[in-house]
């Protein structure tokens, strides 16, 4: 009797997934280093400083163009949602710098020897429909046939050049607030060993496919000083940058925390990605955890989110006015998470 063949997982052909995939914030500084950006033109107004999101070029007095790109291997087997995932992602950035998205290039890499086409045309087509639900076209792209599927987005959008929104402009006494809850990583790490439950896979694909539209109307808000989105670094790592850019402490207390709660139990349990043990090891030095904070605490706090929320940092006065912005476009999650203070560039975790 012939056996019956299981269907090939989309995850098993890839050594990691999601935003986990990127290289180790540690690596990644020694690799830059080596490679000085030199000579920018003085209409660059955003380039590879301080781990901005995006580059920015102003165009002329009204208008920026903010240029972006982000791939990775697949985080879920349903080859439409990884399509859906990975674009969201990479328009995340241009959200992240103020702009809107106008155009995007699609960057496909797969082994074509083992995926069939009518999975990697649902790769596409997935990355098609976030796309067009963020009202912007895939004008074009580049392929080529790869050891691991690859799919992401190069993407370009428009900003006022004084609407910018850059992640070193943080003053102290701040209010800290994230657009969504955090444990995707964790999910993901779930999904892969099969045990996610079917709600905890629900919730993965509605949070990584949640387009961070709030981006566009916070660049109008001169009481935003800060913006970024939170993904592979964690929300240690994303919130660093801006304690890094601007000189100052960042405070947060756990229990303000917003988590996705299987994300809770499954650390708990021991599951989690390399890549949260990778970011511990690049930055936890600058991250001082009070006391009573446990082990699995600080893997969700490295925990490495595809297509995490907006993280911003704003005067106390908008507080109230950016949290309406994130509960009416649809972020229940959206909560104040903490605030910068005057110190050394840290994050300090109360428990």
């Amino acid at each position: 009797m012939d056996q019956i063949k299981a269907p090939l997982r989309l995850t098993s052909l890839a050594h990691g997934g999601g935003c986990g995939c990127k290289i180790a914030p540690g690596v990644l500084s020694e690799i830059l280093k080596a490679t000085p950006l030199r000579l920018p033109p003085n209409a660059l107004m955003v380039g590879r400083e301080n781990s901005e999101d995006a580059a920015v070029y102003r165009l002329n007095d009204t208008q920026a163009l903010i240029a972006t790109t982000d791939f990775f291997m697949p985080i879920v087997d349903d080859p439409y949602e990884f399509g859906r995932i990975a674009a969201t992602n990479a328009i995340s950035d241009v959200y992240a710098m103020g702009g809107t998205p106008i155009m995007a290039l699609a960057l496909l890499g797969m082994p074509i020897s083992q995926l069939p086409l009518e999975v990697i045309q649902k790769i596409t087509a997935g990355g098609e429909s976030i796309c067009a639900e963020a009202g912007i076209p895939v004008a074009g792209g580049h392929s080529i046939d790869t050891v691991e599927p690859i799919y992401g987005l190069v993407v370009l959008g428009l900003v006022h050049p004084d609407r910018v929104k850059r992640n070193n402009a943080a003053k102290a006494g701040d209010s800290l607030i994230l657009g969504k809850p955090l444990g995707v990583g964790i999910l993901s790490a779930a999904l892969k060993q099969e045990k996610l439950s079917g709600a905890g896979y629900r919730k993965m694909l509605e949070y990584t496919t949640q387009l961070n539209r709030p981006g566009i109307e916070l660049g109008g808000m001169p009481g935003v000083h800060a913006l970024t989105d939170v993904t592979g670094f964690g929300l240690a790592g994303h919130l660093l940058e801006l304690c890094r850019g601007a000189a100052l402490t960042a405070e947060l207390n756990w229990g303000e925390l917003p988590f996705i709660p299987e994300a809770v139990e499954y650390v708990k349990q021991g599951i989690y990605t390399g890549a949260s043990t990778r970011n511990w090891a690049g930055y936890g030095r600058e991250v001082a955890l009070g006391q009573g904070i446990a082990e699995w605490q600080q893997r969700l706090l490295t925990d490495p989110q595809t297509s995490g929320g907006l993280l911003v940092a704003c005067d106390p006065a908008v507080e109230g006015q950016v949290l309406n912005l994130f509960h009416g476009q649809g972020f229940g999650g959206a909560r104040k998470i903490g605030k910068m203070v005057a110190g050394e560039a840290q994050v300090r975790v109360a428990a």
